[in-house]
């Protein structure tokens, strides 16, 4: 009898050969202002927390693509991003 292949847990697209699992990224983005302020306003001014939704492409040391939309027919990847490691605070796997 063959082996069944154990299915997923996690949301993945597959592109080609290839799988792409969906995540849930939470990362800090700057936040500006040209605005007037005193000091104490100053010193409330805070980075954003984002929070991102998207199929992971690859990742390094430095940095991470991901992409939100892609060609069902083609390897093709639209809605992208990089992100440097630096910013990201947590990256979540999202589950089905």
């Amino acid at each position: 009898m063959p082996k069944r292949r154990k299915k997923s847990k996690y949301k993945f697209a597959k592109i080609g050969k290839k799988k792409y699992y969906f995540y849930s990224i939470k990362w800090l983005d700057i936040t500006g202002d040209a605005g007037h302020n005193t000091p104490e306003e100053f010193d409330k001014f805070q980075c954003a927390t984002m929070i991102s939704q998207a199929y992971l492409y690859k990742k390094t040391k430095k940095f991470v693509w991901t992409f939100s939309s892609y060609d069902q027919d083609d390897e093709v990847f639209s809605d992208r991003n990089v992100f440097p490691r630096g910013v990201i605070l947590q990256m979540t796997k999202v589950q089905l």
